[in-house]
């Protein structure tokens, strides 16, 4: 059971929570101050978590089902959990429902328009892994999914949309977007061949790479302009300046003649980003 459970695990890349999960948060953190002037209750907080695993887990569960032909054979994907034989597909489906019962029912306990905007995340959700299939913006409709989870935090806890959260929303969907263009870089050859649609095997990886760093400016760019939007002070503003030298770093290392350290850019160097951003954004709203 435990080897079974370690599987799925490893199917929805549970260390790569620590991309969305921290924005989550911050969303609602600074949601939630901006709006009703306080943090949110710890039972929001919550729900927030336990929406954010239904929503990840079923994402990623629909992306291995539905890419599991390509996964299979792409020699870098070919021993995911399906391709690999490691689970069934009726054991995946079943995952996901569970993933969906979850999200709903965590949706259901914060406010009504978390409800009514649970078919926009649905659908998102699920059109994603498809679009690799017709066009190159794929990276981009995974930017605009992944950001949902800011903008879910800050609906959760205040049932209203904003400027400000859209936003917040924008900026950090064109950073995922951005470092999702530089992983998809050592895929171009693969991509090219199976004629799976990417930024980088439509513009190569130089292109794809002044691409991805374009997105990154506009990402800080939206951070920065919350500073103005919101009561937000210098602690943010830090934390802003301290993610966009990583950002910097993370261009600096991955160049279009040297990919070797292209997971570093890739995980260690965004997860700390998205820590750095809702720290500085909670000490911030904590102190002033």
């Amino acid at each position: 059971m435990f080897k079974k459970i370690g599987i799925f695990l490893e199917m929805i890349k549970i260390e790569h929570t620590l991309f969305a999960l921290p924005f989550a948060f911050m969303g609602a953190v600074l949601g939630s101050a901006e709006v009703n002037g306080h943090l949110p209750s710890w039972a929001q907080i919550g729900w927030v978590l336990l929406a954010m695993i239904g929503a990840r887990s079923a994402a990623f569960g629909l992306n291995r089902i539905i890419d599991r032909v390509i996964d299979g054979k792409n020699p870098r994907t070919a021993g995911r959990a399906i391709p690999a034989g490691l689970l069934k597909i009726s054991e995946v489906v079943i995952f996901i429902i569970i993933s969906f019962i979850l999200l709903f029912w965590a949706a259901s306990q914060l406010n009504p328009l978390s409800v009514k905007l649970l078919p926009i995340a649905v659908f998102m959700l699920v059109i994603y892994s498809y679009t690799k299939r017709f066009t190159w913006l794929c990276h981009v409709v995974l930017g605009f999914t992944i950001a949902l989870a800011p903008l879910g935090g800050w609906v959760a806890v205040t049932g209203e949309v904003t400027l400000s959260s859209l936003v917040l929303y924008v900026a950090a969907a064109f950073w995922t977007a951005g470092f999702d263009i530089i992983y998809a870089c050592q895929d171009i050859e693969f991509d090219k061949e199976e004629g799976v649609f990417s930024i980088p095997s439509r513009f190569g990886v130089a292109g794809a790479l002044i691409i991805a760093k374009v997105f990154h400016l506009i990402t800080a760019i939206g951070f920065i302009a919350l500073f103005f939007m919101t009561g937000l002070s210098w602690i943010y503003l830090i934390g802003i300046v301290i993610s966009c030298a990583l950002l910097f770093y993370e261009h600096y290392i991955v160049t279009p003649s040297d990919l070797s350290r292209l997971q570093t850019a890739f995980f260690t160097l965004n997860s700390v980003v998205s820590l750095v951003i809702f720290v500085s954004t909670l000490i911030d709203v904590v102190v002033f």
